[in-house]
């Protein structure tokens, strides 16, 4: 699974803040749209793969740092619904001491809910750049179909003298549903995300995409 360039959409020419960014940087809700089906057609192994596959993407942005978002007052609430698939995105500002975090939640067309937390605990400082490390958390619930996923995911700020500095991640969530199935998902820093699900590697077609700007 390949992890794609959306920043344009992500930052748009006219400006985002925090909240707007990680909206957009969530309008990737296709990965969710086959679950319902997948689990009521018993395929629960690879419903949890598209969740995984969801909540990374979701989760990361890969691509040119056009500029930094403005940052949110508490309290802040925006939503917005995914274009590609009529799903309603929103995120809110939970809180900002000791550090930032990060409440979203996505219901998709049929009624599944997709919802979770991050903490962006600071910054640190290495070779490869700037990383932003961000305990995070997910659920996903469709009928009586729940998953749980959590791990640690950093996004990585690569700077440049000449004006093209980078954003990436990298990262790993353990998951797990009510149906038996666990594994994780890891992604690394070129964008590639390896699947694992009952001790097997899963392989899912097409790469995470955005709309377009």
């Amino acid at each position: 699974m390949l992890l794609k360039d959306t920043l344009r959409y992500e930052l748009p020419v006219e400006g985002n803040s925090l909240l707007g960014y990680i909206v957009r940087r969530m309008h990737k809700t296709e990965w969710l749209m086959p679950v319902r089906q997948l689990v009521a057609k018993g395929e629960t192994e690879r419903a949890l793969a598209h969740i995984a596959a969801y909540a990374v993407a979701a989760s990361t942005s890969f691509g040119r740092a056009h500029y930094q978002p403005r940052f949110d007052e508490l309290g802040t609430q925006i939503s917005a619904t995914d274009p590609a698939t009529g799903a309603a995105v929103t995120a809110r500002l939970l809180s900002t001491k000791p550090h930032y975090r990060i409440g979203y939640d996505v219901t998709m067309p049929d009624g599944s809910v997709f919802d979770g937390t991050e903490s962006i605990t600071g910054t640190t400082i290495g070779l490869r750049g700037l990383g932003m490390p961000a305990p995070s958390q997910f659920a996903f619930h469709s009928g009586e179909y729940e998953a749980k996923l959590k791990g640690l995911l950093t996004s990585e700020l690569v700077l440049s003298l000449l004006g093209n500095t980078r954003i990436r991640a990298y990262g790993k969530l353990d998951l797990e549903d009510n149906a038996g199935n666990s594994g994780g998902i890891e992604v690394e820093r070129n964008g590639q995300a390896r699947l694992v699900i009952n001790k097997k590697d899963v392989v899912l077609e097409g790469t995470a995409t955005a709309p377009s700007a």
